[in-house]
């Protein structure tokens, strides 16, 4: 799998000792990982790295984790990131407000890393589905994300490396606009420079696929805003 497709984790904890213990089970598991130590330094890399899902502790300094959920979870463009709450708050009204403010699951401290990297994969199945290895549908087009594979109509396509990470970005979410800048983002990697024009080209690209046994482009072009799928 590409650098760009690995789901990428925000880590956010005070404790170095506890992130470094954390940084180093979310790699082994493949995971890409950033950190922050604080909450304004999660929310700086939320808007610069744009992870897949948070791991955020609740007690931060400068701004707490559960209003960087808050803040997260209000926002358009970051209410569909996952957020597992690490907390050592135990009580039932604790996990009853972290829950409402957004977080899709919470942790009470002590926890078990075993457990926890259960939570990550099971967070990443729903907001990456098909880094996880599973099988998208939309209409008449299946992506097996573990076999490398897409049909339309049962008929296998052959698809370039980019344009199955391309046709999986927006599988994952079904008439969601992307932006050219957000594909780069998704599909190349923030680390390696291309052309906003190189995401046309292989769009092209991703059409004709689709459409080599027939059918209509099941690709739209929202004019100034980017590409969707449906």
């Amino acid at each position: 799998m590409a650098a760009a497709e690995l789901p990428l984790v925000l880590l956010v904890e005070d404790e170095p000792a506890q992130r470094e213990v954390l940084a180093y089970n979310l790699e082994a598991e493949g995971f890409r990982v950033v950190q922050a130590a604080d909450g304004e330094e999660a929310l700086m890399l939320v808007d610069e790295a744009a992870p897949d899902l948070i791991v955020l502790d609740w007690m931060l300094p400068l701004v707490s984790g559960i209003e960087v959920c808050r803040r997260l979870k209000m926002s358009a463009e970051t209410r569909n990131i996952g957020i597992i709450m690490l907390s050592a708050r135990a009580e039932e009204v604790d996990r009853v407000r972290g829950l409402e403010t957004g977080a899709d699951d919470y942790i009470i401290k002590p926890y078990s890393v075993v457990e926890l990297m259960a939570r990550v994969r099971a967070a990443l199945r729903r907001v990456r589905p098909a880094t996880m290895g599973l099988v998208l549908e939309f209409e008449d087009i299946r992506l097996d994300a573990e076999t490398h594979r897409v049909y339309r109509a049962d008929k296998v396509l052959k698809l370039g490396p980019t344009e199955f990470r391309l046709l999986s970005t927006f599988m994952e979410k079904p008439g969601r606009v992307w932006a050219r800048d957000q594909l780069l983002d998704r599909v190349w990697g923030r680390d390696i420079y291309v052309d906003t024009r190189t995401v046309d080209v292989h769009i092209g690209r991703l059409r004709k696929a689709l459409c080599q046994h027939g059918g209509e482009d099941p690709l739209r072009t929202v004019r100034g805003a980017g590409y969707a799928l449906g």
